[in-house]
């Protein structure tokens, strides 16, 4: 994704969740920025967060429990980091002077659906993470008139433990690999989303230092590639993109993988407000897939 409308702002972005691939991607794309891992900086920690924050200051709050199946049983941590961190944020954000943008997820949805979802539609999250984030997102719009939300999901960057690094690795261990295909979602690249966050807060940020009217950025947007896949349409990408044969790659159903924590059958999120608000669509997966595989490789 290129963005001709993102805004620098420097030394007063603050990430936090600096140390996830998501925070990575932003401080690539944003090297002067503070950037805050959780050895770092504990947003749970009221009197930390205000010691790193400045008035002007823009956050974007990466940082989250994202362990989905511990959280089933490791209730107390899950709501710790996704709805006490941000609601310490925000109330530290709004008696400062600072802007914050807070990720979220389609976990806050039931995965119910049959056309993607809207920021505004009804949520019911069907595990404890997908209730703790959305814990998380009440905590923010109450306690900081200003702040953001961007849902997201299906994040990777074909590095480390996601599931494009994964399917990368099966690929070379093993001669065909079962996938689920009845899980429907939207694949996003960490660094397209990096850089649709940073033209939002630039957007933001311009926005403080004009004198006008309301904001026409709404408080709820979702941000992804745009289209849809399966996670089997996914990783039979990833064996195309690299050169294997996409065959050997089975479909196989949600029944198949028993988890402790269901995973929502539908939950591509629209990119329809994003796009309204003026910022830049992001592409469209397989292309932001290619150029991820591409990057990988060189």
């Amino acid at each position: 994704m290129t963005s001709p409308a993102v805004t620098p702002i420097t030394e007063r972005l603050v990430v936090t969740g600096a140390r996830g691939q998501l925070g990575r991607a932003l401080l690539r794309h944003a090297p002067a920025a503070r950037g805050y891992g959780r050895a770092e900086l504990d947003i749970t920690d009221a009197d930390a967060v205000r010691a790193v924050l400045n008035p002007g200051d823009t956050v974007i709050n990466c940082a989250a429990y994202t362990a989905v199946d511990q959280a089933e049983t490791e209730v107390d941590a899950a709501f710790a980091g996704n709805a006490t961190g941000p609601a310490v944020l925000a109330a530290a954000c709004a008696d400062i002077g600072a802007r914050l943008v807070h990720i979220s997820t389609d976990y806050v949805f039931p995965g119910t659906a049959t056309r993607p979802y809207e920021p505004g539609d009804p949520t019911g999250p069907a595990t404890v993470y997908g209730r703790s984030k959305l814990a998380g997102e009440r905590a923010v719009l109450e306690l900081d008139p200003r702040a953001r939300i961007v849902r997201t999901a299906w994040v990777y960057t074909g590095t480390g433990g996601d599931f494009v690094a994964t399917m990368r690795r099966l690929e070379r261990e093993r001669d065909t690999v079962n996938v689920v295909a009845d899980q429907i979602g939207s694949p996003t690249y960490a660094p397209d989303l990096a850089e649709g966050l940073l033209e939002l807060a630039g957007r933001l940020d311009a926005e403080a230092g004009a004198a006008g009217g309301p904001s026409v950025i709404p408080r709820i947007l979702h941000a992804g590639n745009a289209g849809r896949a399966s996670w089997f349409d996914l990783a039979r990408a990833v064996f195309a993109g690299l050169g294997a044969d996409p065959e050997r790659v089975r479909p196989c159903g949600t029944a198949d993988f028993p988890r402790p924590a269901p995973r929502p059958a539908y939950s591509v999120l629209s990119g329809t407000a994003w796009a309204a608000a003026g910022l830049t669509p992001l592409r469209e997966w397989r292309v932001a897939l290619h150029d991820a595989l591409t990057d990988i490789s060189d």
